[in-house]
């Protein structure tokens, strides 16, 4: 369920900050010149904040304990900011401002009939799931099975001891070769 709200919520913040958050017109030489922003010019928080989401996520499966902890930590944090990056974004013409100013030429140029669109909430939307899987992940992540320690140094395993290769037996010496051992040697 986690991992389901985790990729959920980044592909839907990631579609959101693509999309038009605020619409305007400045006036140019007395006409009305329209003016939009995507959701990665009014904020880039959610998007970046969508990625790092997504690393936590993968990240959550990978370690073991206190690590895990952590991590799942950051995937509630991704979350939570995204919620919070987008609904300052839902309302802010501060971005359309800078665009009227650098498209007028005139810095003291402001949008008027500024427009708000619902892409930001849906973006919000996706950091609440975000948000509830690293919830998930802090909660029930010490029940989940971690990645397999089998290749790790420091393990004390014992090792299996090699059979003699039997001569009569060619497939037996090109087992032997393959692990690394000598059929011939005695």
């Amino acid at each position: 369920m986690a991992l389901l709200c985790g990729a959920l919520g980044a592909a839907v913040t990631l579609l959101a900050t693509r999309q038009r958050w605020s619409e305007g017109t400045a006036t140019v030489a007395g006409g009305a010149f329209p003016l939009t922003a995507t959701g990665s010019d009014v904020t880039g928080v959610p998007a970046a904040l969508a990625i790092v989401g997504l690393a936590a996520l993968v990240a959550v499966f990978a370690v073991r304990r206190a690590g895990r902890v952590a991590v799942a930590a950051l995937l509630a944090l991704s979350g939570a900011g995204i919620v919070a990056a987008a609904l300052t974004g839902a309302s802010d013409g501060s971005t359309l401002d800078e665009k009227a100013a650098r498209t007028t030429g005139d810095t003291s140029a402001t949008v008027a009939a500024l427009s708000h669109t619902g892409w930001p909430y849906v973006a919000a939307a996706g950091g609440v799931l975000i948000l509830l899987a690293g919830l998930l992940a802090l909660r029930y992540g010490s029940l989940w099975p971690a990645m397999s320690g089998r290749y790790e140094r420091g393990t004390d395993r014992p090792r299996r001891q090699a059979r003699p290769a039997d001569p009569e037996r060619p497939e037996e010496i090109w087992k032997a070769l393959d692990r690394g051992e000598d059929p011939t040697g005695a």
